[in-house]
């Protein structure tokens, strides 16, 4: 009965694991998914994104993010910042606005939401009465202009989100003293547009989308102009002077309008079709930026001819003679230019543009020549091609940095060399302890080395596997050549390019030796390649080999893809990692498991139909075993197949139905109702029996270990057995105990673990002697579940340090004194193992106890908050549920389990990859990552701080009547209080607001 009593708390041990484990979900890596919206505050400089879901993101400088959600999860559809304040307003397609604010907390900047208003119209009233269509923050920082569907504008009081009815502008009062022939030609249908005049702030310009535009008078109440506009109206922007304004049209036109002070009916300027005379897409927004060479700068969204090119998303940029259609690969939400906003200032000066993307965001430099792109330091475009795989390097030594850094920089030759433009707001997160590298693979088959060392996920370098082989596509191709009278002038811009020239390319498995820089990746037909670090181009002959999986056994049909064919003579590489090896399983199945030994040179690949072993030294071929069972037809099939065995599928399911109805009729047949639990080796107790040899008071201080589920074998018939799932080398004890060998471990789905031993030539004789292996353990697991992780512990139950860590005097060397341990992790159990003799020590049942299965595990250490002098290493495992465990080392005790992904998002449960001290990352999203972190010393989030930069008085000239004024200095401390940061400010502004009284 003893082993059913689970032990009792250590107070010690429960406080140590306050110290070392805490779970957060830190910060999200990446695009944001499905945008929405796009704001700019030129005050703060920052930048925000709103999706589909109802988060909003703020940006500013490197390592400044900021992060809200709407509890209603409603899209975004607009973001406007208060003029000159750390606050935001946020419009959701359910007609609701939000009230942000940046606020200080603990000495950090935190984004909260302070209000939320919903604007109703009068009892019986449609709701287009009341459906916003615009909105302006006025400039007093006071109130709020609502455009609606009904052509009315309402004001509205912040932070108080009051209505002020007296103030409202309704249609009617907008056609006063229009001509009756255009009134009764277009009515006013919804507002488009509002914007407030630069110079004059007690004037608004308010577009209707049937093409009227009226400059609206907010101290007199009244029209001073009418603009009769004949085309369905997009957007309104005005000239920095105010002497002008610019429409734009559904037609792909705009329009410019003069402002005069007399009463005169305007008259356009001129009318202006970019890429006419034919039919053009609509004109969705304007810039028109002043220069002190004269010469202006029209930016504007759309425009093109729709016949040619009605599926474009382009912006315009036109500078004299100078003309790019910049031309994105998704749809454009919403673009910003900036531009000097010192009141100051005679000319805008624009110097870069900012394009909010459906996939990607891209930054245009507007001073250098060429109009080049600016290389983003976050919100990086993860997705530009499907990501197939990741794996997480921990510590990078420094040398092998700066070799990463150089070869991508030269890939970035094409970029700007400007500062980031977005560069609000002050980062005051302690220095990352160490580099960190995450290398994604994706379905191009590239491989992209992402700086994961901080808060913003950096692109470093780029390799590409693709010139190995032969494609349709050139590598060569300049998707950016135009000829010299192509018209329009089309520019291809951005990095997100969703298409796969072959689906064979798409990386599955990565492994990087980050001592050596060996680097080997492999693919979706079986393709492995070994890659060594050049600081140099070069051009040279890729050695090929071929490994056999089946043997030439009789009987097996591949159905599946064919493999890539490959170039012939030498091919050119970019300086980086140069692949010097190419390793091609047959059949050409995608590789499953993948390992590199980089101080023996060797690296393992496994299949669904067996694995194998190369010298990469040598370019040698050692051996391949094929685990492959006789009856398993499916594995032949392949993934890109679409024949499956339907009859082979419901034949197993058949079997499996019969087994679960035998056994649980045996169970039944043998103890009747009641439940059993299996006791101490003298036999089987029921539960009744148990009880009656106790006495019930003290079975109730008692705390029971939870009934055990009954797992049912899996057969050896069941599909994917011989699937290899994970390689493992290892220098342990295999044969006795008196000698350690190099030794290669490998599991399958169908819960086989083999061993290999291997004679490894000294250096002497590396190149001279071939390395050889001989198998020398198989162990078959009792329930057949898949082998997800091997790993072997030391004399001191420490787990073997990696290739090369020792030499590099980065780790203890291993002690080889001490009996070694095997630990094999199932997905059903973890179990213990003494070597060499192979016999069962220790076991945690996972699925029996918990009901769920372990789809991640890897061994993460843990050093305590409170001291530098401690730590230890656990295993952190991912279950089918989405729940992260921390088990001990090696006594294989549940210390603590956290809810991190829900068990509904399969492909998020797939994606997570851990690291070496206790973080992980798992894909939210194609194009986002979420990092947490399990430890309390690792920790890598966000904290920056937001300070209010001083208010320069002579913004605007502000005519305002006393009762106006009389509020506004009753209203000025309450806008300042909250943020202590404004305080040094606050006199400053308080003094000069009574000065100017």
């Amino acid at each position: 009965m003893r082993r059913f009593l689970r032990p009792g708390h250590d107070p010690v041990r429960e406080r140590l694991k306050r110290d070392l484990f805490q779970f957060n979900k830190t910060v999200e890596h990446g695009f944001p998914h499905q945008p929405s919206a796009l704001g700019y505050s030129p005050f703060l400089h920052l930048m925000a994104i709103g999706t589909r879901s109802g988060a909003i993101k703020l940006y500013g400088a490197p390592g400044v993010e900021f992060m809200g959600l709407h509890e209603e999860n409603n899209t975004v559809m607009q973001i406007h910042f208060i003029p000159d304040q750390c606050q935001l307003v946020t419009l959701l397609d359910d007609n609701s606005l939000h009230l942000w604010s940046l606020k200080q907390h603990s000495g950090a900047s935190e984004l909260r939401e302070e209000h939320r208003f919903t604007l109703k119209g009068p009892p019986g009233s449609p709701p287009s009465a009341t459906q916003i269509t615009a909105v302006l923050p006025h400039s007093s920082r006071e109130v709020l202009y609502l455009g609606t569907e009904s052509g009315n504008i309402f004001v509205v009081e912040i932070p108080s989100f009051r209505v002020l009815e007296d103030r409202t502008i309704t249609s009617e009062a907008a056609l006063q003293r229009v001509p009756e022939d255009y009134c009764n030609r277009r009515s006013c249908e919804l507002v488009e547009a509002l914007r407030e005049h630069p110079k004059n702030p007690d004037q608004i310009l308010i577009g209707y989308s049937r093409g009227l535009i009226v400059l609206w008078d907010l101290q007199n109440n009244k029209v001073t102009h009418h603009f009769l506009g004949s085309q369905q109206l997009e957007n309104l922007y005005w000239q920095r002077d105010g002497s002008k304004f610019i429409s734009c049209h559904y037609d792909g036109s705009y329009t410019q309008w003069p402002v005069s002070s007399d009463n005169r009916q305007p008259e356009p300027l001129e009318n202006v079709v970019p890429y006419g005379p034919f039919p053009c897409k609509a004109i969705s927004k304007i810039y028109w930026q002043t220069t002190k060479n004269g010469l202006p700068y029209i930016i504007f969204q759309g425009g093109m001819p729709r016949a040619s090119y009605g599926d474009r998303h382009s912006i315009s940029v036109v500078h004299g003679s100078q003309q790019t259609a910049f031309d994105f690969t998704s749809r454009v939400i919403d673009f910003f230019i900036i531009f000097s906003s010192e009141p100051t200032a005679g000319f805008d000066d624009p110097s870069a543009m900012v394009v909010l993307a459906e996939e990607e965001l891209v930054v245009i430099d507007l001073k250098s020549a060429g109009w080049p792109a600016v290389h983003p330091p976050y919100l990086a475009s993860l997705h530009c091609s499907a990501i197939t795989c990741s794996h997480h390097v921990s510590n990078i030594p420094l040398k092998l940095w700066e070799r990463i850094i150089s070869a991508g920089s030269k890939q970035n030759v094409h970029y700007s060399n400007m500062p980031w433009p977005i560069d609000g707001g002050t980062n005051i997160a302690p220095d990352p302890p160490q580099r960190d590298l995450l290398l994604t693979g994706h379905e191009d088959g590239t491989v992209r080395f992402w700086d994961a060392s901080g808060v913003c996920l950096h692109l470093l370098y780029k390799l590409s596997t693709v010139r190995v082989f032969l494609t349709d596509a050139d590598p060569n191709d300049n998707m950016n050549t135009l000829g010299e009278d192509e018209w329009p002038p089309l520019r291809k811009v951005g990095t997100f390019d969703p298409y796969s020239d072959d689906p064979r390319l798409g990386i599955q498995k990565i492994y990087l030796c980050k001592y050596s820089g060996y680097l080997a990746v492999a693919g979706t037909a079986g393709q492995v390649l070994v890659m060594e670090l050049n600081d140099e181009d070069a051009e040279h002959v890729v050695d090929h080999a071929e490994a056999d999986l089946l043997q030439d056994q009789e009987g097996y049909r591949w159905k599946g893809h064919e493999k890539l064919k490959t170039r012939d003579g030498p091919v050119r590489f970019e300086a980086g990692f140069q692949p010097f090896v190419l390793v091609q399983c047959q059949p050409p199945a995608v590789v499953t498991s993948l390992a590199l030994h980089s101080e023996w040179k060797l690296v393992a690949f496994g299949t669904s139909h067996g694995f194998g072993l190369f010298d990469h030294q040598q370019k040698r071929l050692v051996f391949v075993k094929c685990t492959l069972h006789p009856s398993d037809q499916l594995a032949l099939e392949g993934p890109l197949s679409r024949v499956k065995s339907l009859k082979k599928s419901l034949r197993q399911s058949f079997r499996r139905i019969r087994r679960s109805r035998v056994s649980s009729r045996k169970r039944r047949g043998g103890g009747g109702n009641a439940s059993e639990v299996r006791g101490p080796p003298f036999g089987i107790l029921s539960v009744q029996e148990a009880n009656a040899k106790f006495d019930p008071d003290a079975l109730q201080e008692m705390e029971l270990a939870p009934v055990q589920r009954k797992i049912e074998a899996r057969s050896a018939e069941d599909s994917f057995t011989g699937f290899v799932r994970t390689l493992y080398f290892a220098d342990t004890f295999l044969r006795d105990s008196s000698r350690h060998c190099p030794s290669l471990w490998a599991g399958t789905n169908g819960g086989t673990v083999y061993a290999f031993c291997l004679r490894v030539p000294p250096a002497e004789r590396r190149m001279d002697e071939p390395v050889r292996a001989e198998q020398a353990k198989e162990i078959q697991l009792m329930h057949r579940a898949p082998v997800v992780g091997i790993l072997v512990l030391d004399g001191r139950s420490t787990p073997l340090p990696e290739p090369l860590e020792v030499a590099h005097d980065l780790s203890k060397s291993p002690d080889m004194q001490g009996s070694h341990q095997l630990l094999v992790v199932s997905e059903e159990q973890f179990k213990v193992f003494t070597l060499p003799k192979v016999s069962s020590k220790l076991k945690l049942k996972l699925t029996a106890l918990e009901g769920c299965r372990v789809r991640k595990v890897t061994v993460a250490n843990f050093g305590s908050c409170k001291t530098d002098d401690y730590s230890e290493n656990d295993l952190a495992v991912l279950t089918n549920l989405g729940d992260i465990q921390i088990i001990s080392l090696p006594f294989l005790k549940l210390q603590i389990r956290y809810p991190c992904i829900r068990k509904e998002d399969v492909s998020g449960i797939a994606s997570c990859v851990f690291t070496k001290y206790g973080q992980g990352f798992y894909l939210i999203s194609p194009s986002e990552f979420e990092r947490f972190s399990l430890s309390t010393k690792w920790l890598v989030e966000p904290r920056c701080v937001v300070d209010i930069p001083e208010v320069s008085s002579n913004n605007h000239v502000h005519t305002r009547s006393g009762v106006e004024n009389a509020a506004r200095k009753s209203r000025a401390v309450k806008h300042w209080n909250w943020c202590p940061q404004a305080r040094v400010v606050k006199c400053k502004l308080w003094l000069a607001l009574l000065v100017s009284q």
